[in-house]
């Protein structure tokens, strides 16, 4: 009976303290040169080695990556969702295969995750403040898909600027202004903040336009040669009829309204159209001086 409760390994054999590795410092200071050179040859050729690999399973993971992406993009342009919703999903599955790939690698290399997650852990607060902003815009664009104040092609006015709605990516809206450029507004504040959409349902909008005139000038025939020049224009929509008041005193002018409707797309092109013809033929009638005077009254002692 005894014989039986004897351990299958011998005692002797198991080896419960294992005699750690001497550090660099130590062989050199022991004169170990010889194990110093080999140690530091078999640290360089895994590292070398894990480097290649991480190489070479991002650029598999890259090109996999695209690949899965294009899928998508092409299952995502048959749906009828919105141009906007499309480009927020492909950005989300394109960040997530990106995480799985990084996680991919660092396992791949030897590092384990437990480090990584305590790594983290002591991290937390930092990556919390610094992360604070872009979870910000990410909820700010998730629910702007949501509430749908806008669409792609869409012309908005938020955060001081205007454009037209490009598309709208996990922390920014991309905007393309009247001068082409690309603008990218933050999700987050753009949420919470004002947002002019000026597309109407009919694809029309109406664009206002100032004209100062003279003291002096007869105010129906101000308003009877901008009216002229509004309705003679070819673009300018008949329904609603265009608009000409007067709608202010200032010190010097008499300040004048002009509003006219127009598709979309000519928007631009008639107002640049109306300001200049309405300078010139104001101008040529003489209610438009070509110098604004102020008159000054010096007071008696």
């Amino acid at each position: 009976m005894s014989s039986l409760l004897q351990p299958i390994i011998p005692s002797d054999s198991i080896n419960l303290h294992t005699t750690p590795q001497p550090t660099f410092g130590e062989l050199i200071k022991t004169g170990q040169f010889e194990q110093v050179l080999d140690n530091a040859l078999t640290w360089g050729i895994d590292l070398a080695a894990n480097i290649i690999l991480a190489l070479v399973i991002f650029f598999v993971g890259r090109f996999i990556i695209l690949k899965i992406n294009g899928l998508s993009n092409n299952i995502l342009k048959k749906s009828s969702w919105d141009v906007v919703l499309k480009g927020f999903i492909s950005s989300i599955v394109q960040t997530i295969l990106f995480i799985v790939l990084f996680m991919i690698i660092i396992r791949a290399v030897g590092v384990k995750t437990v480090s990584i997650a305590a790594l983290i852990g002591t991290m937390g607060l930092a990556i919390g403040l610094a992360m604070k902003d872009n979870l910000s815009n990410f909820a700010g664009g998730v629910l702007i898909l949501l509430s749908k104040p806008f669409r792609g092609g869409d012309y908005i006015k938020a955060q001081g600027l205007e454009g037209t709605v490009v598309s709208i990516g996990i922390l920014h809206t991309i905007l393309r202004t009247g001068d082409n450029k690309t603008v990218y507004i933050p999700n987050g504040p753009l949420s919470t903040g004002n947002i002019t959409n000026n597309n109407s349902l009919d694809g029309t909008l109406r664009t206002d336009i100032v004209v100062n005139v003279d003291y002096g000038s007869n105010v129906e025939e101000v308003k009877k040669v901008l009216l002229a020049i509004a309705r003679e224009h070819p673009k300018v929509l008949i329904q609603p009829d265009p608009f000409a008041r007067m709608t202010k005193i200032n010190t010097a002018t008499l300040e004048f309204t002009v509003r006219v409707w127009a598709e979309k797309a000519d928007l631009w092109g008639v107002n640049h159209d109306l300001t200049e013809k309405i300078y010139q033929n104001l101008f040529e009638r003489g209610m438009i001086s070509s110098l604004q005077q102020m008159t000054i009254h010096m007071a008696k002692d």
